[in-house]
């Protein structure tokens, strides 16, 4: 990374990463905290969050970590608190919380399996982001993750595809509602071999079906996702606002 302010971008700034104690989320927030943020990391699971922090803090990083399940009013609140009590501001959020509770077709997707989509993979979003507006600091950044399902659902993870599509109309609506001060930017993140994802793991054939559809003929990897959202998320993108990045090796998104 080099001396100076290279590899530092994040110094002196604090950040808040939703479902970070594993995966894509987790490596969002080691990249941050490595560039010098202070980086609050949170999930469900206690044990899961004891567990993240332990492993960034042997790297020597400014961790805290907080249980936090998004779509509790409660959890979102004391996230936000626990925050402010510690680092007295919040300069980055990266909103990267998300289900997919069935494989069903939308037609036959129960009502609580949609109600459970929405409320986790886009309502939870807002509602955070309502709690930390009154804290975020002038230049600050939001950062949503979204998908390559966003831009065309596929029949197996199609309801989860349309809330995705959501976030990309979200990142635009907030965008100019948080302007100037709060930039709002989107990852679309192609297939990455998490446990998230778990069949790209396990599947071989749908793993080998999934390469062949990119252009670079490899799935995605944690770090390629973890340095477009650092990207954006620095002020590296000072001059960027309701854009979405797709970082899927080239599938298709749109011209």
């Amino acid at each position: 990374m080099g001396n100076g302010k290279i590899g530092k971008r994040f110094e002196g700034k604090v950040a808040i990463v939703t479902a970070s104690t594993q995966g894509i989320g987790f490596e969002i927030a080691r990249r941050l905290a490595f560039e010098g943020a202070s980086v609050v990391i949170s999930s469900r699971r206690q044990r899961n969050v004891d567990e993240a922090v332990e492993k960034l803090k042997a790297q020597g990083l400014e961790v805290l970590g907080i249980v936090c399940h998004v779509s509790n009013a409660q959890q979102r609140k004391n996230l936000v608190e626990k925050t402010i009590q510690k680092y007295g501001k919040i300069d980055v959020v990266v909103s990267n919380a998300a289900v997919n509770p069935s494989v069903d077709s939308i037609l036959k997707t129960k009502e609580s399996v949609l109600d459970k989509l929405w409320d986790i993979n886009v309502k939870a979003s807002v509602l955070l982001l309502q709690d930390v507006a009154p804290h975020l600091q002038k230049g600050s950044s939001v950062v949503l993750i979204s998908s390559i399902e966003g831009y065309n659902p596929s029949s197996l993870l199609a309801m989860y595809g349309v809330t995705k599509t959501a976030l990309l109309g979200l990142t635009k609506a907030l965008a100019a509602e948080m302007a100037p001060d709060t930039r709002v930017n989107c990852v679309a993140p192609g297939f990455v071999p998490t446990h998230f994802a778990d069949f790209l793991v396990t599947n071989e054939a749908i793993r080998k079906g999934v390469e062949s559809k990119t252009l670079l003929n490899r799935l995605g990897t944690t770090e390629d996702m973890a340095a477009a959202t650092a990207f954006l998320a620095s002020d590296d993108a000072s001059y960027i606002t309701g854009e979405i990045l797709v970082v899927a090796g080239g599938m298709p998104s749109r011209l």
